[in-house]
């Protein structure tokens, strides 16, 4: 053994004698990292044409943009498929089209009924159906609650309108199992005002019926409500599928001098076509008579009343 290699043996033995323990060599064994299978991705699909958005204003765009407009147009299209679903077999009683059919029945009754003391308001629509009839329009079928604006009774009856289809149109037909007003009398009324009105020397006139406060004076009262009986007159003979008038005002009323023994009065009046918001100004010459009845024999309507508005409630 050579004297190196005896050193190094002295010191190996000297270093375990120290630290009280053999010294020793540990060796790991090698670690293999396998690789992690990945899942397969799908591919991107890739359009066959690219997406353009092109700026011009002839030019098609790719995407599309809901525009305010669009949208607009949009709903009024939607509104349009449900009133054509609507028009046809059970209808909803509060909405438009069981109401405008409604309210057909009422200027009906008021032209067949109506006088200073006896003017129809709608008062509910119980139930309504309707049915294209063809070429031949469409017929609704109604129950509905009428009450009288003066005395306040009411009496609920059946009723079948029909609107005519086809281009000649025409008012709408009405037939109803009204009877007429069967629970009170005004007859008496009714004479006392003729004979007041038929041998006065001073011819009536009036205006403003209701003014803006919504106020009628009294004595002018039966003449707000004859003038309401005679626009009846006009709304019926006006009135479509599309429409629903309700008088606003007399704006001014004048008696005439009494003719075959009727009261003749040329009224001015505002009726208000509750779909389009418009106020429509119409001239009638109305007649009178408890005998008779109330009587429109001319209506003419006026150029468009540009300052009018609505009428509020009061």
């Amino acid at each position: 053994m050579s004297p190196a290699l005896m050193r190094v043996l002295r010191v190996v033995v000297l270093l375990s004698a120290v630290r009280g323990a053999p010294l020793a060599t540990v060796t790991l064994p090698p670690v293999i990292l396998e690789p992690v299978p990945l899942e397969p991705v799908a591919p991107v699909p890739v359009p066959s044409e690219p997406v353009r958005v092109d700026s011009g204003a002839d030019q098609n765009i790719s995407i599309p943009i809901n525009t305010e407009k669009q949208q607009q147009q949009q709903q009024q299209q939607q509104v349009s498929l449900d009133v054509d679903v609507m028009l046809t077999g059970e209808l909803n009683p509060n909405h438009y089209p069981a109401r405008r059919a409604a309210q057909v029945v009422l200027h009906h009754l008021n032209t067949r009924y109506g006088s200073p003391y006896w003017w129809g308001a709608l008062r509910q629509v119980h139930k309504a159906t309707a049915e294209a009839l063809g070429d031949s329009g469409r017929k609704y079928s109604l129950e509905v609650t009428l009450q009288d604006q003066i005395s306040g009774t009411k009496e609920t009856c059946t009723a079948e309108v029909v609107f005519p289809g086809g281009p000649a149109g025409g008012p709408p037909q009405v037939t109803t199992s009204y009877e007429g007003k069967s629970e009170i009398n005004t007859q008496a009324q009714e004479e006392a005002l003729y004979n007041q009105y038929n041998t006065s020397q001073n011819l009536l006139s009036g205006h403003n019926l209701p003014d803006s406060y919504g106020h009628v004076a009294p004595g002018m009262e039966p003449f707000w409500h004859l003038g309401g009986v005679a626009s009846s007159f006009v709304m019926l003979k006006e009135s479509s599928e599309n429409t629903l008038y309700n008088m606003a005002q007399v704006v001014s009323v004048t008696q005439l001098a009494t003719e075959n023994n009727q009261l003749r009065f040329n009224y001015d009046v505002l009726l208000h076509e509750m779909v389009s918001q418009e106020i429509i100004h119409w001239k009638l010459l109305a007649s009178w008579s408890p005998q008779e009845g109330v009587k429109a024999s001319q209506m003419e309507l006026l150029p468009k009343c540009h300052h009018c508005e609505p009428p509020q409630e009061h």
